[in-house]
């Protein structure tokens, strides 16, 4: 195979949304900053939505981006907290998927707070090939061609190969 076709993960990111309450902020940060070991990042909102009580500069969640190793290796405890299963129709046609853990005591090795009671976020994987930096470059970014593109059964294929996990199509 040639080695600019082999896929990878680019990152892992665990997001955490807690809307205006800012005590349930305050526990996603600590949960987040518990699974992954790494102080998480604030979001903040850019945008007035008034029928939501959000102005802008307001936090309204928290993430923790992962990459390499590290990645792999939360990766690996956060599928198996869902079984090794990922339905289908959590894989983007551009090769990336999400799933969520609705509470983190499912992920091997995770023990129950009493602080935090029962929470969950959501986990983006992102994959992708070696020349992928030139859609991102600062200098002359250039598009990808489409055989270099990773697809949806392409994901598929390597998240069964290098993590054994099994995909089902929602009925």
């Amino acid at each position: 195979m040639n080695p600019m076709q082999e896929i990878r993960i680019e990152k892992v990111t665990l997001n955490f949304g807690a809307g205006k309450d800012a005590n349930k902020l305050e526990k996603g940060q600590k949960l987040l900053k518990n699974i992954s070991g790494i102080p998480p990042v604030k979001t903040i909102t850019n945008k007035r939505i008034a029928a939501w009580s959000l102005r802008p500069g307001l936090p309204i969640g928290c993430k923790i981006t992962l990459r390499g190793e590290e990645a792999k290796a939360l990766l690996v405890r956060l599928v198996k907290a869902k079984d090794d299963t990922i339905l289908s129709k959590q894989f983007c046609e551009s090769g990336t998927f999400s799933f969520g853990i609705p509470e983190y005591i499912d992920i091997p090795g995770a023990e129950y707070d009493p602080e935090l009671g029962i929470m969950g976020f959501e986990v983006s994987v992102t994959l992708c090939r070696p020349g992928y930096r030139v859609k991102s470059r600062k200098i002359k970014p250039t598009k990808l061609p489409a055989h270099h593109k990773i697809t949806k059964k392409e994901a598929i294929e390597f998240m069964t190969k290098e993590f054994g996990i099994t995909t089902e199509v929602e009925k």
